[in-house]
């Protein structure tokens, strides 16, 4: 991308001093500067990475740095099959228990306070 030439915004100057500078710009008392973004981004590019990290010596650092003081266990693998039994009273006992779980939640909810929810929440006209 070739080199780009600011124009300053008089609307736009946040501060006195970027006032004054695009007011000296716009009348020709100073020289509008140019902006190259290939040649500023592939400097910055340098600059994200660090000397240090780019050796072993970094990597290691980093490694130190970030490592854990608590001890970790590895998860280990455990294999479950599960057995059919081709009864089908089996399954509907299962399906009661998962059924009868959802009943088994404890609630503050009463009808007064469902009934006050709705009230609120009807449209005022």
């Amino acid at each position: 991308m070739p080199d780009q030439e600011v124009k300053p915004n008089l609307n736009e100057a946040s501060t006195h001093e970027a006032q004054l500078a695009a007011e000296n710009i716009a009348s020709g008392e100073e020289e509008a500067p140019t902006v190259n973004f290939d040649a500023d981004y592939a400097a910055a590019q340098k600059f994200s990475v660090s000397e240090v990290d780019r050796t072993g010596e970094g990597a290691a650092a980093a490694e130190a740095a970030t490592a854990s003081n608590q001890k970790t266990f590895q998860p280990q693998e455990t294999k479950t099959q599960t057995q059919s039994t081709g009864n089908p009273d089996d399954f509907l006992e299962l399906a009661k228990e998962v059924g009868n779980s959802q009943n088994d939640v404890v609630s503050n909810v009463s009808d007064d306070l469902v009934k006050q929810a709705l009230e609120k929440g009807e449209r005022k006209n």
